[in-house]
């Protein structure tokens, strides 16, 4: 049970190549879309009254789910009010060459994003706006950090991630591909008077939530685009600004 409370960190993920699932949301997506990386599953004999359809997932699936009481549970977990799950599961990162032999339309690049829900909820937006892939920089959040994990609700196993990547390397390999690179930044031009050229393959750069973006990485982008506000709000939220301009490029894209 210690070996699984170790996950919160990230020197245990590192070494064991292993990272921490909790609640029931997380479980059954897992347990939907990549079961074979299911290591091990815990849940209290209450969750399992709450949720039957998961245990019978996990029955379909080949996995074992092991029946723990409250205090275990807890102690397994990185949450103050564990939902009643807990799962181990194995890391399971694309290559930057996998994500873009796939031909790519859309792709959004974290640059040092460091806060966690920021991160999963950008993971979370690009999944639902049709992105091929994701792309954390190396300079970025864990992936595998539980609270990200939380903040995917799931979609970190429905679309492709790539972890560790430089973005000249990025950069580079779009370009390569013929994807055009757009720095999303309040220094750039109005995204209204950019929207024509959304329809071509895009790769997103969405950069520190405190920050944005360093001159040198917006050297890197063929555009520079900002989100225009037309009330009080001194800013956008990352997440919220990464949203937008990943909607207006499936929008442009499937017009």
């Amino acid at each position: 049970m210690r070996a699984v409370a170790k996950l919160a960190k990230k020197s245990a993920r590192t070494e064991t190549g292993l990272f921490l699932l909790e609640g029931p949301q997380s479980v059954e997506e897992i347990l939907n879309y990549r079961p074979e990386l299911v290591v091990e599953l815990y849940a209290t004999k209450s969750a399992l009254e709450r949720h039957p359809d998961i245990e019978i997932i996990a029955v379909e699936a080949g996995v074992d789910v092991r029946v723990a009481t409250e205090a275990v549970l807890e102690s397994m977990s990185d949450t103050i009010t564990p939902q009643g799950f807990v799962g181990v599961a194995r890391q399971f990162p694309t290559s930057l060459d996998e994500v873009f032999a796939a031909g790519p339309k859309l792709v959004a690049v974290l640059q040092r994003v460091r806060d966690p829900g920021n991160a999963g909820t950008i993971v979370r937006a690009a999944d639902s706006a049709g992105a091929d892939a994701v792309i954390f920089s190396d300079d970025s959040v864990d992936l595998y950090n539980p609270k990200v994990v939380r903040s995917t609700t799931g979609s970190l196993f429905h679309v492709p991630i790539a972890v560790g990547a430089k973005l000249a390397d990025i950069v580079a390999r779009a370009h390569a591909g013929g994807l055009q690179v757009l720095a999303a930044d309040v220094k750039g031009e109005d995204l209204l008077a950019a929207r024509a050229a959304l329809a071509a393959p895009t790769v997103w750069v969405f950069g520190n939530e405190a920050h944005g973006l360093e001159g040198d990485e917006l050297a890197q982008a063929d555009r520079v685009i900002t989100i225009p506000i037309y009330g009080s709000a001194e800013s956008m939220n990352l997440a919220t600004a990464a949203s937008v301009c990943l909607y207006e490029s499936a929008f442009a894209q499937r017009t």
